[in-house]
């Protein structure tokens, strides 16, 4: 973190002369030249992020800064927090920044309805909706990255995840879109980066398939904008490490190559921890330690600080663990238990050590190092717990995106059933008024022309019940469709009847929380009208008593139902018996019996 008082009292006038804003009893604000400046930086921000800061610098300075309304105040807070993060700088706009995430939720929300409406000019065609979109998801993020520097990890999913959820909601198929379409600049570049994060921070937490989701998302969205090949490099890399994890060595061979082909030189943290990983893979695949510990000296010689050179001694000291040389071990892990600031590194090391003396029969040094292990398994009970609502989480938002396709392919489909109507309305529309016209042409002429033009009457007469013959046809036609429609629909009901029996089998075996709601979907699909008509004959029938009438109609037993239902087997028999006092044993076969249903 640099600490140049210069750059600390210029970010400290940065964040002042932004959070200043217009007076409230200004009704309406038209796009100004501070607007069109935060515009300016931040498409700077995007290839110069440190050119951006000094031009932030000398804004935030200026007399434009405090004539900044609410709208732009916030979008200037948001620019801040990604300018420090990018130039290497802590959050210290926290507090405003958690403002502007709340005010962009606000003014954009997740059915786009509340997009800023006021008379701005947005440059190269953006929506203002589109525009308010991507701010919101951008203050997502880097609100995000603030609390990932706090240690809040879970928090930070769900600030990346609802990044996501926003982009995707007003920008859906994003990435079968063409760049120059979407009209917002970087959207895909920014949704490459936050899938990133994420990878990232599952790795850190070792849920391996989340994490392969995520780098090859970003992936994705690096082929339709890309970034620097180091950036490209790094996702590859981390992709491959997650195979290696898994032990899908030849996977993660693959993408360690691709990783080192793309990248621009050597004289990066990416190179050196592709060439250490890369070492231990061929390791454990070729058993080639005199290569592993060539390659391992090599990186730790060109370590760019002590958290690098220490994570390079703590593979190299396992390494001579594993093989036995104790001494050249308790060398390099040493140094790795005696760095604090790293509690996976420490970790690690006090577990090879604890191991290593114990080969040795030293118990004083065993207990030393058992005693800190255990002293320190609050934070691995913490980090399983972690894990598991990460996890839940990202499922969560898979669910989402889920529903979301259902939602938008449903809605296609009456779209397009909406189409084919006014289409058939319109062209029945047409054909009326033409022989509407044809009819009063052809009775104005008959007027005019009745004396001399007795015979051609005749003819036109003939052919207007020609015309009025093939309407009728046609109307029979469509008559006949719809009787079609009608069978097909009825042959669809009697499908989902037959198939109810195999379907509520299915549901039942699935062992899944949510069975009853789907059971009961499935009869209501093949019954559609079958628990109104239950209603109507049995008012005198709970909700309970309607579902295990079903349950009965279905042929579960007590047992079965009461597992569906929750209840216990007891509780479920005294609604069975409800239900035969007050309906009988199974109402609905009685209904469908009477023709009912």
């Amino acid at each position: 973190m640099k600490t140049c008082l210069h750059i600390v009292v210029l970010l400290s006038l940065m964040v002042v002369g932004c959070a200043r804003t217009v007076d409230d009893r200004v009704e309406e604000v038209v796009a100004t030249p501070s607007l069109l400046k935060l515009s300016a930086i931040d498409s700077l921000m995007w290839w110069r992020a440190d050119s951006a800061l000094a031009v932030m610098m000398e804004f935030a300075g200026s007399e434009a800064a405090d004539s900044l309304d609410v709208f732009e105040g916030h979008y200037c807070q948001v620019l801040i927090a990604e300018l420090l993060y990018k130039n290497f700088y802590k959050q210290s706009n926290r507090k405003e920044l958690l403002k502007a995430v709340h005010y962009f939720d606000s003014i954009v929300g997740m059915d786009g309805y509340g997009a800023d409406t006021r008379d701005v000019s947005v440059q190269k065609g953006v929506s203002v909706q589109g525009r308010d979109a991507f701010l919101a998801a951008r203050a997502h993020y880097i609100n995000g990255v603030g609390l990932y520097e706090r240690d809040s990890v879970v928090e930070a999913c769900g600030e990346y995840l609802k990044a996501l959820e926003v982009v995707e909601t007003h920008f859906p198929n994003l990435e079968t879109q063409d760049v120059a379409s979407l009209r917002v600049e970087h959207l895909p570049r920014f949704m490459g980066l936050t899938y990133g994060r994420l990878a990232e921070l599952f790795s850190g937490q070792f849920m391996q398939e989340p994490a392969i989701v995520c780098c090859k998302r970003a992936l994705e969205f690096q082929e339709i904008e890309p970034g620097s090949p180091l950036n490209q490099s790094g996702l590859l890399y981390l992709l491959g490490k997650q195979y290696d994890k898994l032990n899908q060595y030849d996977s993660a061979a693959y993408y360690y190559d691709e990783a080192l082909r793309l990248l621009p030189d050597t004289n990066n943290l990416v190179y050196r921890d592709l060439v250490s990983q890369y070492a231990i893979l061929k390791y454990e695949t070729e058993n080639d330690a005199e290569s592993f510990i060539q390659d391992l000296g090599c990186m730790v010689a060109q370590a760019a600080d002590e958290s690098e050179k220490l994570t390079r001694y703590l593979t190299i000291g396992a390494f001579y663990a594993d093989v036995g040389q104790n001494d050249s071990a308790l060398k390099y892990l040493t140094p790795v238990f005696m760095y604090k600031d790293d509690y996976q590194m420490t970790r690690e090391a006090a577990r090879c050590m604890r191991d290593i003396y114990q080969s040795q029969g030293d118990s004083l040094k065993v207990i030393q190092y058992a005693m800190y292990l255990t002293d320190n398994e609050v934070h691995e009970g913490e980090s399983n717990a972690q894990v598991s609502q990460l996890n839940e989480l990202f499922q969560r938002h898979l669910q989402w995106k889920q529903k979301k396709a259902e939602s938008e392919r449903m809605l296609a489909e009456q779209l397009a059933a909406r189409r084919r109507l006014v289409r058939g309305v319109v062209t029945a529309v047409v054909v009326l008024l033409v022989v509407g016209l044809g009819l009063w042409w052809w009775m104005a002429r008959r007027k005019k022309e009745h004396e001399a033009e007795t015979q051609t009457w005749h003819e036109e007469k003939q052919q207007l019940q020609t015309r009025v013959d093939d309407a009728l046809q046609q109307l029979q036609t469509v008559d006949d469709a719809l009787q079609q429609l009608q069978t097909q629909a009825n042959d669809a009901l009697q499908q989902a009847r037959s198939m109810l029996p195999q379907r509520v089998n299915e549901i039942y075996s699935s062992k899944v929380e949510n069975r009853l709601e789907r059971i009961m979907a499935e009869f209501k699909a093949a019954y559609p009208k079958a628990l109104e008509r239950l209603a109507a004959a049995h008012p005198e029938l709970n909700e309970v008593e309607r579902q295990m009438a079903v349950l009965n109609f279905l042929h579960f037993r007590a047992k079965e139902e009461a597992n569906l239902t929750g209840y216990t087997e007891g509780t479920t028999l005294k609604y069975r018996s409800n239900l035969n006092k007050k309906a009988g044993s199974d109402p609905i076969s009685a209904l469908l019996a009477e023709g009912k249903i």
